[in-house]
């Protein structure tokens, strides 16, 4: 995350990845999703850099940190 860093909601991250709500949360569980960051008792977003992270490489998010923190 940077300075500028936007929070995505909801709606804005399943329309740029495609994914459905159900699929969306599952990936957060298996930890191949980025985690979202609170912003209120209420809501919560994604980081822009994460959701772009993502999208960018799907198949090894997640792996990398996975495979660091083993060593």
């Amino acid at each position: 995350m940077n300075a500028t860093d936007r929070i995505l909601r909801l709606p804005t991250v399943l329309a740029r990845t495609g994914l459905s709500r159900s699929t969306l949360y599952r990936k957060i569980a298996e930890g191949t999703f980025p985690r979202q960051v609170r912003i209120s008792i209420h809501g919560a977003g994604w980081y822009e850099s994460e959701i772009n992270r993502w999208i960018a490489d799907p198949v090894r998010y997640g792996r990398y940190d996975n495979l660091q923190a083993g060593s």
